[in-house]
């Protein structure tokens, strides 16, 4: 193939794609919008192909850990375009890519469409605050846009922890440290061991893969820390389940009262697809914890979560995610058949709508 991984990047950043998919039988596919697509006027790549296109954009260290693990996370950018995140991996014998593009500049919370009760998690000073949802549901744009309002306005030190590294940031009031998985550190474990020893005021985990990582954050929220991470789970109360579930049965009465105290937010987030076709738009479910459900925490009462952050939305401006794709639906951004789909609780939705 002539065309090299830079002219494939350029495209996509010049079709207003999110990734790029290179795998051996097919031509380069575009998610545009969140459908995928053929890369027009580009020939069905051979394995030498993939192979070639991958290979030239990784370190001698990065095909290393390939070769070694059949996988490899890395981010890089290209002068004058865009940041990308990639994914080389095996896939029948051969060679697969998956880029994604990140812009340089960090998009802003109107931009988004990030309500300003996410946006006062920035005014804290200490706890746990996580952004959760499905792969490529933005959670990473969401914690960057936060980290990057913290940078504005604190004299603090902020040390992220990501896998890879996606938005750079530059000091402005804040000082910060960003570490690689892989390049600065071993793992999330690793780096989160000594995090508190580097005078950290703001931490943020890229993703919560186990239990030393997640007994990591808890401790350093509760030491007075402010502490931002993800998950990949779609709603607040099977972020505190799956947080729970974790840890080994005699230890979980403690960590529930360790979260309940210490939890100052969980956010749910999914992308879907502008009805207009002009992009896509975010539903937010966001749980605030007040006194009721830290309660419920506390005793294992996971369950009636919903049903007080239904009835805490006008004091606390908790919202659902039935309500907040009933809104989306009443604004004109999505149809009815996506706000079902999208939808946890199809029946209580169908309800909502019904009453716009």
């Amino acid at each position: 193939m002539k065309e090299g991984i830079t002219e494939l990047l350029k495209e996509i950043v010049k079709l207003g794609a999110s990734d790029l998919h290179l795998i051996s039988g097919a031509p380069p596919k575009v998610r545009i919008a969140g459908e995928l697509k053929d890369l027009n006027d580009y020939p069905v790549l051979t394995s030498k192909d993939t192979q070639q296109l991958c290979y030239s954009i990784m370190t001698e260290k990065q095909r290393k850990r390939f070769e070694e693990n059949l996988a490899v996370d890395f981010s890089f950018g290209i002068k004058g375009i865009s940041r990308f995140r990639a994914n080389v991996y095996i896939q029948r014998s051969s060679v697969a890519g998956a880029f994604r593009a990140i812009p340089f500049e960090i998009p802003s919370f109107e931009e988004l469409g990030i309500p300003r009760v996410v946006q006062d998690f920035t005014n804290l000073s200490q706890g746990f605050v996580l952004i959760t949802g499905p792969t490529g549901a933005g959670k990473s744009t969401t914690l960057a846009t936060l980290i990057n309002k913290i940078n504005k306005e604190k004299n603090c030190h902020i040390i992220t922890i990501e896998d890879p590294i996606e938005f750079l940031f530059r000091h402005e009031k804040a000082l910060i440290s960003q570490r690689e998985i892989g390049s600065d550190t071993k793992s999330f474990a690793s780096a989160l061991k000594h995090v508190l020893r580097q005078d950290p005021d703001v931490i943020l985990i890229g993703e919560m893969r186990d239990l030393e990582t997640i007994r990591a954050a808890l401790t350093a929220a509760e030491t007075g820390h402010l502490v931002f991470a993800t998950l990949h789970t779609n709603s607040a109360s099977e972020t505190i389940t799956r947080i729970v579930d974790v840890f080994p049965a005699e230890q979980q009465d403690q960590i529930r009262t360790q979260l309940s105290s210490v939890l100052q937010g969980v956010v749910s987030q999914k992308l879907l697809k502008r009805k207009d076709g002009k992009g896509l738009v975010l539903a937010m479910e966001i749980m605030i914890p007040n006194d009721a459900i830290r309660n419920l925490i506390r005793e294992n009462k996971i369950p009636q979560i919903y049903s007080s952050m239904q009835t805490g939305q006008e004091k606390t401006k908790m919202k659902t995610l039935n309500q907040s794709l009933a809104e989306l639906y009443k604004k004109g951004f999505i149809t009815y058949n996506q706000a079902m789909d999208a939808s946890l609780k199809k029946e209580e939705l169908k309800t909502l709508l019904e009453r716009v």
